[in-house]
């Protein structure tokens, strides 16, 4: 439960996330979707024959960012990188289709866009196969992607995100550029980390990695209370950051800032189908809501509400502005 003016707040802070103005860097992904049923196992090995009804593709990775911040109604670039193939001319479509501007994007000569396939029968998983690289980018590529970055920076950030798959798009040396840019204009560095990478993202605005990710990254296994503070406060010391959000799955979220305030903020989640994504929408809000002017804990408590939407859902999935003021009117 929050309070009417708690909640108030919060809404005035929703309404301003049209004029927000958020460039996303990251590893580009196409979601392929492939939706059947089983009804017997195979004669050739242990496993479900899936009868397949239907299938589609959709946004993934850093993209799946993108559309959670349009949908939530930011202004919203992106900036990544895809392989001449038709897997890139079909991402590239599908965001032309929600026109957000593909000038960001770098066709590298050699690299396949990435491509995750989840088979889906009866609402559960089946099975997930990937067709990519996670070869480092080139020289060449890392300052076409630093120029674009530099370019919209000149033009007008509040916020940039980080989104690392670990693709070989965010490397040491990008986020270090970005970093140093980014706080000379005053603009708002948002990471969702990969636990390989953690050294790289010293001096970013704020991290938001899942429990299991932040046990990794401070070496801490979290297993009650205390060791849960000891991790997030190492992980705050050792980064350099204003802030480390970790999400906690059924347990909610904690909020570590600088300075040692410790905040735990309980899940809203009425029920959990799917948490695909969930990562890429609370990142997604918190940005939106820090840019609009929220501190980071009104932005965290916000970003808690939509993730609490988007789990009750099979697959990637994004929330609207009224869907989050609705939600979060309930809990008032």
């Amino acid at each position: 439960m929050i309070s009417k003016k708690e909640c108030k707040r919060f809404n005035s802070y929703i309404d301003r996330f049209t004029s927000t103005r958020i460039l996303v860097v990251g590893d580009i992904v196409l979601d392929h979707y492939i939706w059947g049923k089983v009804s017997r196992i195979s004669p050739e090995a242990p496993v479900p024959v899936v009868n397949v009804t239907k299938e589609n593709l959709l946004l993934g990775g850093a993209t799946n960012v993108v559309q959670n911040i349009h949908a939530l109604g930011g202004k919203v670039s992106v900036c990544g990188v895809i392989g001449a193939d038709d897997a890139g001319k079909q991402l590239t479509h599908l965001l032309h289709a929600q026109k957000i501007s593909t000038d960001g994007l770098i066709a590298e000569p050699g690299r396949p866009t990435t491509i995750k396939t989840r088979i889906i029968a009866h609402s559960q998983q089946v099975v997930r196969f990937d067709r990519e690289t996670k070869d480092r980018i080139g020289k060449e590529t890392h300052q076409q992607l630093f120029e674009f970055v530099k370019r919209r920076i000149a033009e007008g950030l509040d916020g940039i995100v980080l989104s690392d798959y670990c693709k070989g798009v965010v490397t040491k040396e990008l986020v270090k550029d970005i970093v140093r840019l980014a706080k000379k204009n005053k603009v708002i560095v948002s990471v969702d980390p990969k636990v390989s990478h953690f050294s790289m993202y010293s001096g970013a605005t704020i991290l938001t990695p899942n429990a299991n990710e932040a046990a990794i990254g401070s070496k801490i296994e979290i297993q009650d209370d205390r060791s849960l503070l000891r991790a997030g406060a190492l992980l705050l010391k050792n980064l350099k950051c204003a802030a480390v959000l970790i999400t906690r799955g059924e347990h909610g979220m904690s909020l570590f800032e600088h300075g040692g305030k410790v905040t735990h903020i309980p899940t809203v989640a009425r029920e959990v189908y799917d948490v695909t994504g969930a990562g890429d929408t609370v990142i997604s809000a918190l940005t939106l809501a820090m840019a609009a002017g929220a501190s980071m804990l009104d932005a965290a408590k916000i970003s808690n509400y939509a993730a609490g939407i988007v789990v009750g859902v099979v697959g990637t999935a994004t929330v609207k502005p009224e869907e989050l003021k609705q939600r979060i009117v309930q809990s008032a």
